[in-house]
């Protein structure tokens, strides 16, 4: 009577590690997974580092200037520029994903354009807070 008979159903075989390491990921899926890393960063350091220095800042002059000192470590500077990237990208890339949401930009050209100006914007941002932060500017 009928001409659909039982066809098998396709496999979906869960890839293995060797395989993710020739998975290439498309940028938006890259910009995706920065962001939900740049918010776990700053979730995670919000009360451990930000909140702290903050209040040290300013609680006295003798704070301010400790920190100030603290902040004339390199290495201090780098944690600070990887928290300042950490903002700067999750903040990009919340822009990008509240157009996506407003159904603007949502074919695969157009999410690849928007994940590389994301992308592209966070880095050079970063990249002018970094020339503040070790004095070159």
């Amino acid at each position: 009577m009928s001409d659909s008979a039982a066809k098998p159903r396709p496999q979906f075989r869960n890839i293995s590690v060797l395989q993710l390491m020739n998975y290439r990921l498309p940028l938006a899926g890259k910009v995706s997974i920065l962001h939900r890393v740049s918010g776990a960063l700053l979730f995670l350091c919000l009360p451990l580092v930000i909140l702290p220095l903050f209040a040290m800042s300013v609680s006295s002059e003798a704070g301010f200037a400790a920190l100030s000192n603290v902040f004339g470590n390199p290495i201090v500077k780098l944690i600070a520029l990887a928290l300042i990237w950490g903002y700067l990208h999750h903040f990009c890339a919340g822009i990008r994903y509240l157009v996506l949401d407003l159904h603007i930009g949502v074919n695969k050209e157009s999410a690849q354009k928007s994940a590389g100006i994301v992308l592209g914007c966070s880095l050079a941002l970063t990249f002018v807070f970094a020339l503040k932060l070790f004095g070159v500017w």
